[in-house]
């Protein structure tokens, strides 16, 4: 990519319409009357985030509820461990309410809210967990679980509870001469009903059954480095299943490309990202990628950005890099609304979304 190139001076109409964004936020939701149509959580929110990370947080959420009220789309990009800790218990809802367009989400965030969805009664909590020792470590291990900080996913009926399911959609695909992207077979498995019979929690609180009811886009980066991703390579490795079946990344940007031009103009495309890493880092790039090496010039950039992330500014750190960093990359403007919210998504990504849907 050459790095160097410019984008033209934002014009006018695009200089004004980001200062009346930020003339706008000041006064949403701070009335009376649309303060008493909110639930407890967003009005315990408005009266007591005020300052520092609290007010980035709800400026952020005004901000995301402005973009959306003015016709823009939202893209969600999720990295870390969101689906262990169960962030479908509000994404759900949120996908349900068509308050996220598109989702960008590592392989593991894929997988986990579906082994979350139909092995929840099995998983270990371990809050002692900075105490644990290697040899406790390697008994977890011996145990049959894989742990993610303070929470232990069941590998037999997590991974293994899925496998024999997600491997019929393969082979079926195979057999047919077909192909699909990674989450595209994840939603031919849940849409099958077969997973029914497993379903531990309560499946509106699945942001991946929510997801493949409505068929919502999913871009996932870098999916072979997940548990579902290794377990297809070692059916390639054996010989019992092709490559290419499965869709790869560079398809995902080229199909991401062809869905920002098709949803970019008006309002324009934000971007809400949870975390950093290759969710984040492999979708907010399409743009330029199209102005830069396309030499597309009327494709707008991301038209809203905030990051949650506890990473902090470092030699080469993409978690932790300031939004206005990605300016001099070509993906946002000048004017586009940006944020960052240092602290903790499981904390903070769940109040926002809370303050989005009302509650």
């Amino acid at each position: 990519m050459a790095y160097f190139r410019s984008h033209s001076k934002p014009d006018v109409e695009r200089q004004s319409d980001s200062t009346r964004h930020r003339d706008l936020i000041r006064h949403v939701d701070t009335t009376h009357a649309s303060m008493t149509s909110r639930g407890p959580v967003s009005r315990y929110i408005e009266e007591h985030y005020l300052h520092f990370n609290a007010a980035a947080l709800i400026d952020a959420a005004k901000g995301y509820e402005l973009h959306l009220a003015e016709g823009g789309k939202m893209m969600i990009t999720l990295a870390g461990a969101m689906s262990t800790a169960e962030l479908g218990k509000t994404l759900a809802e949120m996908i349900r309410q068509d308050k996220v367009q598109i989702i960008s989400c590592t392989g593991a965030n894929l997988e986990e809210d579906i082994m979350n969805l139909v092995a929840h009664s099995h998983y270990k909590r371990v809050p002692h967990y900075r105490d644990l020792s290697p040899q406790d470590e390697w008994d977890l291990l011996e145990h049959g679980f894989n742990r993610v900080t303070d929470t232990c996913i069941p590998e037999e009926e997590a991974f293994r509870r899925i496998q024999k399911h997600i491997h019929k959609q393969w082979k079926d695909a195979q057999d047919a001469g077909e192909r699909f992207f990674p989450h595209e077979y994840m939603y031919k498995m849940l849409l099958s009903r077969e997973m029914e019979q497993y379903y531990e929690i309560d499946p509106k609180n699945s942001w991946m059954l929510a997801a493949a009811e409505k068929n919502l886009p999913i871009i996932v980066p870098g999916w072979e480095d997940s548990t579902m991703g290794n377990i297809f390579a070692s059916y390639c490795i054996k010989g019992e299943l092709q490559p290419s079946i499965m869709k790869s990344g560079i398809e995902y940007m080229m199909w991401l490309s062809d869905w920002y031009r098709a949803n970019s103009a008006g309002k324009g495309v934000g971007f809400f990202q949870i975390g950093g890493g290759i969710a984040g880092d492999f979708p907010i790039c399409v743009v330029p990628m199209m102005y830069q090496d396309l030499e597309w010039h009327d494709v707008p950039f991301w038209a809203y950005f905030c990051q949650i992330s506890d990473s902090t500014t470092s030699y080469g750190s993409y978690s932790g890099a300031v939004p206005n960093e990605k300016i001099t990359w070509g993906k946002l403007g000048i004017e586009t609304p940006k944020y960052i919210i240092e602290s903790d998504a499981t904390i903070v990504a769940p109040l926002i979304f809370a303050w989005l849907l009302g509650y």
